[in-house]
């Protein structure tokens, strides 16, 4: 198969640069200096200040799982039979199918050395093993969650006890992949394990900024909010942020002494984002309420649940560090997600899109080299069918103004965002009456969300007029 490719796609131009892709877990937006001046990530905010920073960079999917399907395949979750995290004990045998080709198998057979250190989460059985989705090597672990200290995990294709903490166990993989590969072309995929909860323990350097600190919480009035809980929690989320950072530190030191920085591209992105008190829920697109009392259950939403796909669950910060080809301080405000890595990691390294796949996100290359460009479109789609913890199938379409999630498995769960007005999305619209104007926008939204489920083949759609 891979010969196959070799045909297909010919060969690397000699320019093409090394690529680190680090992949946060469970990093929001907001949770980066450079956005939120309490997290405390010089090393993020270099990223951020000396390359292009996407000011609207999103997820189509905000949990683990699909997301990083999405990520491999630039296709929907819905299109790849994986559209929740991936359950260990209840499915132990799904994950992404071999059929999909993705981008790392691509890159490996066009003379890139590649490499995964840290989480994969898209099938635990040796049939999907990241071995056989592209990469030459990896480390880490197969699971969605295991422990922030002290792990079990694989190397070499064994599973083994390592002592420490996890950020930096995986961080010194991941310095150790690029030395072993300075005087190849390299891949490296570092996707690390924080901030995942449980975020504690984390070094005495790392808690230090945030022992003493009382943060800042977006929404502190919000009714019944349990403040003294959602602060602690808040510290303990951005010491394990400061984990990645102080390690993303030691990667870029490294390529200086290595004098690779010339030759090195590093992506910086998350798998989704997050809620620390957000509208009154903490977590991810599956969110718990963060409340002294949490509302009644409902059918099939679970006392203590609000699946959800706002902004800042499915926001996430968003850097590509490019010295040399990319000015400092460039800021782009097109948006952009996660189906756009593929094709765009594609033409960096100088390959076309394969011929005969389909490929659904777009190349950002050249708003990465500043061309401004009037057609691109700001719109949207995303989806999420919970399975686990709560039964929904959420769908949204969303533009720079406005936003629509639809619940076609729980109708009355149906919201609308005037996103101009209201970015933290805190007035649903669809509660209470209805103006002739609000009437419109919805039926036009309506109509841009099912042609954008349609387009995918997502057949959870009922066609009905709101």
């Amino acid at each position: 198969a891979l010969g196959v490719l070799c045909l297909l796609i010919g060969g690397l131009r000699g320019e093409a640069p090394n690529i680190i892709f680090i992949l946060t877990d469970d990093q929001a937006e907001w949770a980066v200096g450079v956005n939120h001046p309490q997290a405390r990530t010089p090393h993020m905010d270099r990223l951020f200040r000396e390359g292009a920073h996407f000011e609207n960079s999103f997820t189509v999917t905000p949990v683990c799982s699909p997301s990083r399907a999405s990520l491999m395949t630039s296709r929907y979750g819905s299109e790849l039979g994986i559209t929740d995290w991936i359950h260990p004990k209840r499915e132990p045998t799904l994950g992404l199918s071999l059929h999909h080709l993705t981008f790392p198998e691509l890159l490996k057979a066009n003379g890139y050395f590649t490499g995964l250190v840290g989480k994969w989460h898209l099938g635990r059985t040796d049939y999907y093993h990241p071995t056989r989705m592209g990469f030459d090597y990896f480390m880490g672990h197969r699971d969605g969650g295991w422990a922030s200290v002290d792990p079990v995990m694989e190397k070499e294709g064994r599973s083994e006890q390592f002592t420490g903490l996890t950020a930096d166990i995986l961080g010194r993989y991941a310095l150790e992949f690029v030395r072993d590969h300075q005087d190849e072309r390299f891949f490296l995929a570092w996707h690390t394990r924080a901030p995942h909860t449980r975020w504690l323990p984390v070094s005495d350097e790392d808690w230090a900024p945030f022992e003493t600190m009382d943060p800042e919480l977006p929404h502190p009035s919000y009714p019944k909010l349990d403040v003294p809980r959602a602060k602690r929690m808040m510290r303990e989320y951005l010491a394990s942020v400061r984990s990645v950072d102080r390690n993303l530190g030691s990667m870029l030191k490294l390529l200086d002494e290595l004098e690779l920085t010339e030759r090195t591209v590093i992506m910086f992105t998350s798998d989704h984002g997050y809620n620390m008190a957000h509208n009154g829920i903490w977590h991810k697109g599956n969110g718990h309420w963060l409340l002294t009392q949490a509302p009644a259950a409902e059918q099939n939403i679970p006392r203590g649940q609000r699946p959800n796909l706002y902004d800042t669950s499915i926001r996430v910060p968003t850097a590509v560090w490019w010295p040399g080809e990319i000015k400092k301080g460039f800021r782009i405000s097109e948006t952009i997600n996660n189906l756009d890595w593929y094709p765009t990691i594609l033409e960096i390294a100088g390959l076309p899109n394969p011929r005969n796949v389909i490929i659904r996100g777009r190349s950002f290359l050249p708003l990465l080299k500043g061309q401004r460009l009037p057609d691109w479109n700001n719109h949207l789609f995303a989806e999420y069918s919970t399975k686990h913890q709560s039964q929904t199938h959420m769908r949204m379409f969303r533009t720079p103004e406005w936003k629509l999630v639809r619940d076609f498995l729980n109708p009355h769960r149906d919201e609308l965002y005037h996103l101009k007005e209201d970015p933290l999305e805190t007035t649903n619209l669809l509660e209470g009456p209805r103006s002739s104007a609000i009437q419109a926008t919805l039926g036009h939204l309506h109509l841009q969300l099912v042609e954008a489920m349609r387009r995918v083949g997502d057949r959870v759609s009922d066609d009905r007029g709101r």
